[in-house]
Order: C-alpha cells, then sequence, then structure tokens
C-alpha cells in the first residue's frame, strides 16, 4: 500500500471513528475538540490528500440497475423467484437522480446512499418518503429512514446539479423527455398506495368494530400521504437555502402525517386482543426474514454500522469512505473564490461545524426497531424531529454566512458545487 493510501485510510477511520464511536475516537488519537474536533480534522487536513478513482462505484451502479431489471422480470415470477424491493427502488432513485446530472453521462453520483439510492433525485428530496414511513412503522424497517442525514445536507449546501440540470427535470423537452423524468413523476414515486389494510386484515382478522377502526385508519393514512406528495416542489429549489427549505418543508410534512396516524393508529391497536397485537407485529418479522434471504450483501445498509472492521480489507467499507472524501468541505476553495473577509471566513467555520456536527445526530446506523407499531411510529417521530432541528439548524447557519455577501459572492458559493462535480 503506498503512502498516500495509507494516509487516505488513515484520514477515513478517524472520519468514521467520530462519527460511529465518538468516545472511543477521542480516547484513542488523543485529538481535543471531541468528536467534531476528529471530523474536522479528517475532513479539512487528510481527505484532501486524494481524489480516488470512481470505477468499482461505477461497476457496482450497473449492478444495481442490472439486478433491478432482473427483479422485475416476469420469467421470475414464474420461477417463484420474489422480486427485492430495496434494489428496485435503489436502481429507480439512482435512475432519476443521475438523469439529468452531467447530461446523464455519469454512472454514479457522489451523493448516493450506501444501499444505493439517493436522497436527492434531481429537485426532489426524499422520493420515497412516504414509502419509508410504511416500512418503518409497519414492517419496523428502519433502514432506509436512517440513511438521510449528513450527505443530504451536504447534496442541499453543495449541490450536484447545474443549473440547466435542474431545469431537465422543471419542463422536460425533446428528446432528454425520455430519459430525464419530471419534478411530478419523481414525487409521484412515493405513492404506494397508502397502507397495507388487506395484509393487516389477514393477519389480524378483525371483528366488525375492530375493521371500522382499521378503515378510520386507513383513511387518515391516506390523507397522510397526501400531505407528503403536497410537500413536493413545483418548481426546482436554485439556491442552497431554498434546497434547505425544500428539505424542512419535507420533513415537517413527514411529521405531520405520523400526528396525523397517531389517533387513529392507537383506537385500532386498543381494540385488538393480545393475540392479535401479536400476529400484526409478526408481520415485521416475516418481512425481514424474507428480505434477509435475498437480499444481496452488497446491497445491505446495515453493514455500515459495524464498527468493528479494518478498512484495508473491507471493500465496502472504503466505498464508503470514498464517498465521504468526495463530500469533503471546499473551506478554501470557498475563502479565496468569494474572498470573503475575517467576519464572512469565521461565518463560514461556523456553517462547516455546525453541518459537519449532522454526522454524530445523524449517524446512519439503525437503532434496534421497537416491537410494536405505535412504538415504532413515536421512533420515527423523533428521528424526523432530530433530522428537522439538524436542518434548521444548518439553515441558520447559512443565512447567517450569506447575510453581508453580495449577489455576486452568492453566486459563486452557489457554482462551487457543480464545478467540484464535474
Amino acid at each position: 500500500m503506498s503512502g498516500r493510501m495509507g494516509l487516505v485510510l488513515a484520514g477515513a477511520t478517524l472520519l468514521i471513528a467520530a462519527v460511529l464511536l465518538p468516545n472511543t475516537a477521542e480516547a484513542q488519537f488523543g485529538l481535543r475538540g471531541g468528536p467534531l474536533g476528529v471530523a474536522r480534522f479528517a475532513v479539512g487536513h487528510v481527505i484532501g490528500m486524494s481524489r480516488l478513482r470512481h470505477a468499482r462505484m461505477a461497476v457496482r451502479g450497473g449492478r444495481y440497475r442490472s439486478a433491478a431489471l432482473r427483479s422485475q422480470d416476469p420469467r421470475g415470477a414464474e420461477r417463484g423467484q420474489a422480486s427485492n424491493p430495496y434494489i428496485i427502488r435503489a436502481a429507480l432513485s439512482a435512475q432519476a437522480a443521475l438523469a439529468g446530472w452531467r447530461g446523464g453521462r455519469s454512472p454514479q453520483g457522489w451523493w448516493r446512499h450506501p444501499d444505493g439510492s439517493y436522497g436527492w433525485a434531481g429537485p426532489v428530496f426524499w422520493p420515497f418518503a412516504h414509502d419509508d414511513l410504511a416500512n418503518a412503522v409497519i414492517f419496523a424497517d428502519t433502514t432506509s429512514i436512517s440513511l438521510y442525514g449528513y450527505g443530504d445536507i451536504y447534496a442541499a449546501i453543495f449541490s450536484p446539479y447545474a443549473a440547466t440540470e435542474l431545469a431537465a427535470y422543471a419542463a422536460p423537452q425533446g428528446r432528454r423527455a425520455r430519459k430525464v423524468p419530471s419534478i411530478e413523476s419523481i414525487c409521484d414515486a412515493s405513492d404506494t398506495g397508502g397502507l397495507p389494510v388487506d395484509r393487516i386484515a389477514a393477519v389480524a382478522a378483525p371483528s366488525e368494530s375492530q375493521r371500522v377502526a382499521l378503515d378510520e385508519l386507513a383513511a387518515a393514512w391516506n390523507a397522510a400521504r397526501d400531505t407528503i406528495r403536497a410537500a413536493c416542489p413545483a418548481q426546482a429549489p436554485a439556491t442552497a437555502a431554498e434546497r434547505l427549505g425544500l428539505m424542512r418543508e419535507r420533513i415537517e410534512a413527514m411529521i405531520k402525517a405520523t400526528d396525523a396516524i397517531e389517533a387513529p393508529f392507537a383506537k385500532f391497536a386498543g381494540l385488538l386482543n393480545d393475540d392479535q397485537k401479536a400476529r400484526l407485529n409478526a408481520l415485521a418479522n416475516d418481512r425481514r426474514a424474507a428480505l434477509a434471504s435475498r437480499q444481496p450483501k452488497d446491497a445491505q445498509a446495515a453493514a455500515a454500522c459495524k464498527p468493528d472492521y479494518d478498512p484495508r480489507y473491507d471493500e465496502k467499507a472504503q466505498r464508503q469512505y470514498e464517498q465521504l472524501m468526495q463530500q469533503q468541505w471546499p473551506a478554501d476553495d470557498i475563502a479565496s473564490t468569494l474572498r470573503l473577509d475575517e467576519t464572512a471566513r469565521a461565518r463560514l467555520e461556523v456553517l462547516q461545524d455546525t453541518t459537519l456536527r449532522t454526522m454524530e445526530t445523524l449517524s446512519a446506523c439503525p437503532a434496534e426497531a421497537a416491537a410494536t407499531p405505535l412504538a415504532r411510529l413515536a421512533a420515527v417521530k423523533a428521528r424526523l424531529q432530530t433530522m428537522l432541528q439538524a436542518v434548521n439548524g444548518v439553515t441558520d447557519a447559512l443565512d447567517d454566512f450569506e447575510a453581508d455577501l453580495s449577489d455576486e459572492q452568492k453566486a459563486g458559493f452557489e457554482a462551487i458545487g457543480p464545478k467540484r462535480g464535474a
């Protein structure tokens, strides 16, 4: 291993330790400033030493698309092979996210999630928001929700898309209209049809009064889905402030959705006997077992949460480190391009620190799912509230940073993201 690669891996180890093992990192490496200090050290001083090749990531992207096509092959159903919804979703969000980026020529984008999906698909944040909510509450699968965090906030500040690329999503025309999905079509991807009433009824075998309560829950769930759908953008956000604002609106809509279904869910659950509750809770266990039996190892995001691997021998970990390295803060580039004075530089440092701190508060490692749907609903709401608080904090720091910038400086700031992704 070359000396440069050794430095890269060392820096990556420091960064991941800061995110996943803050106390251990500070004790082991003797760095001051706590977890944030470790993260800033890695991002600011080590990560910039190397720009790693993207060949493996491109190949992996091809595997996701190929697997998605195979999973939708009707011949597979005839052979009794069930499709994998995670691979399908990863492929669909990748197609939407990369269709407009760099003219659709790049096979892999740096802002992707560890499971192959994308939190930003063109101008849309969280394209599968409703689907993720249903999976987490009904089937105890919080993985997708847990993957939203620092990388998505970073992508909101330094958007990988140029203005012309975002415009393609807003008004697809001509030949590109066949390749670049519209904002509306991306938003529709989250509409999965509402609560799985038939499955719940099949396992719970509700009485007449219980069925009435279940129908009320289904109606509330559909209204919650519409709330999330309504929070999709009507046009592409053009600035970092607008993108963070869209993140806030989408997260607030999801929180509002959890509030809307809480009371009818509690009413329905309260009418069930212990045996019915156990069968309803078993839906989550059955789902996990079915997915585990057919999910490829490289599509399991949970692997990213194991702190006891050696990054030198773990290809998946190395890919994730490469991704974090591409999300380094271009502080020097910003300061020199925008010709910042001391006050602006200090505000930029606050913005950087505030954003990096979301690595700690929004770790990608999901906690053990709660045993009941109502408890999982509360956990999802708490997670969303934490995300909203993080986005609000970054928004405030960005507002302070841009408060005294000229229009020319603001335009220069917006150009840094697309320029670095080219």
